[in-house]
């Protein structure tokens, strides 16, 4: 090192004088600032690994957390009812008929609406019948004809008497007299019963009422032509409303649970809130063969009229239990074997367990065999749960919570 690189580094004192750093502390200056260098190196080092460590083991704690298996179980109810079965069914008035005209006509008048109420042997329609008119008038004519026939018979008759008694005619001439005698009295009878019967038959040129009840229908317009007899187009149709019958179809599996006289519920999905109560009246003495299902009858009483026939309604028939315990449906899971459940022991283990279950009720299911009242069975178990896993027991959420 010359006096120029001196100069340069500005080594010099106020005397002039050149004064060099010694050795040893230019080293030792040297040591410290490497010292310290490695020191932060190594606690930069230290803190890297220290955070992996951490990382690694939360990520260890949340693998473990990921793997447990949270379920909610349930016990077995004791079965205190069968439960309901609920059917779909038909309205139906107490008493329904068409109503069609007995004589051939035109439609004169009608004095009802549907909707009307009408009391029994009330008119509610009048016909105007013209051939049945003249065909009552010829009927008379017939009639007179005949009596005068009778009248001529009679004396011929008498006349013929004297002269056999006189011998003057045979005695097969009077027989003769006497058979158109007995055959215009015949006549004379025949006409005025064929009489009797058209006027008779005149009087249903007025539709009447069968019974009290409502019309239902009105198939006429006045000026419309109508023929006698069913295989027409009927006039009217009534029911009567109070009561309805209730026609439902119980599947065979319920058969021997239904008895004359049960009680029954009866619903409709357009009156929400209202139940109305029916009777078991009649059961079918046999099976559908193409359905399999039992037709039974229900009376159901209907003062007010809130119900009407023809509407779809549901029947809720009460049944007798099956089976001591019941369970959640949505506890059940399905293998191979056939259906089991998961059944969490004291040390939280899984066990699937075999049940035989002696009726579905949708919501619920009756258990015969496989389960007891103490176990504790999970609630929606997913399909990958084996026996042998474990679980974690939580509470259920209460209503309400979180809101």
């Amino acid at each position: 090192m010359n006096r120029k690189t001196h100069e340069n580094l500005a080594l010099h004192s106020d005397d002039g004088h050149l004064h060099l750093p010694r050795r040893q502390r230019v080293w030792r200056g040297a040591m410290r600032a490497s010292l310290i260098v490695l020191l932060l190196l190594g606690l930069g080092a230290a803190r890297v690994l220290v955070e992996r460590a951490a990382s690694k083991s939360e990520l260890a704690a949340q693998t473990l957390e990921n793997q447990r298996i949270f379920v909610t179980t349930v016990t077995p109810t004791p079965t205190r009812s069968g439960g309901v079965l609920t059917l779909p069914a038909t309205l139906r008035g107490d008493n329904e008929t068409a109503i069609y005209a007995r004589v051939t006509g035109y439609v004169r008048k009608f004095d009802v609406e549907i909707g009307d109420r009408v009391a029994k042997g009330q008119v509610l329609a009048e016909l105007d019948t013209p051939e049945l008119d003249q065909q009552v008038r010829q009927a008379a004519a017939q009639v007179e004809q005949a009596k005068a026939n009778v009248v001529l018979g009679k004396a011929a008759l008498d006349r013929w008497k004297k002269l056999f008694k006189e011998d003057s005619v045979a005695k097969q001439a009077l027989d003769e007299k006497q058979n158109a005698f007995d055959t215009a009295v015949a006549a004379q009878a025949a006409a005025e019963a064929n009489l009797k019967q058209l006027q008779a038959t005149t009087a249903f040129k007025n539709v009447l009422a069968p019974f009290d009840g409502v019309i239902t229908a009105r198939n006429v317009n006045i000026g419309n032509l109508v023929d006698s007899g069913s295989s027409g187009l009927s006039l009217f149709s009534m029911a009567v409303t109070d009561p309805l019958r209730v026609f439902v179809d119980v599947p065979q599996a319920y058969v021997k649970m239904i008895q004359v006289g049960t009680k029954v519920d009866v619903t409709q999905q357009e009156l929400p809130g209202d139940v109305f109560k029916a009777t078991v009246s009649y059961i079918a003495g046999a099976i559908d063969v193409t359905t399999r299902s039992l037709r039974v009858e229900l009376m159901l009483p209907n003062p007010h009229g809130a119900l009407k026939p023809g509407a779809y309604v549901q029947v809720s028939l009460p049944l007798a239990p099956r089976a001591p315990l019941s369970i959640p449906a949505n506890t059940l899971l399905f293998r191979a074997e056939g259906p089991h459940v998961a059944v969490v022991d004291a040390e939280g283990v899984v066990h699937l367990q075999p049940v035989k279950i002696a009726r579905d009720l949708g919501a619920s299911l009756q258990i015969s065999e496989g389960l007891s009242a103490d176990d504790r069975i999970v609630l929606n178990p997913p399909d990958s749960l084996l026996s042998g896993d474990r679980v974690t027991i939580v509470a259920p959420e209460k209503p309400g919570a979180g809101k």
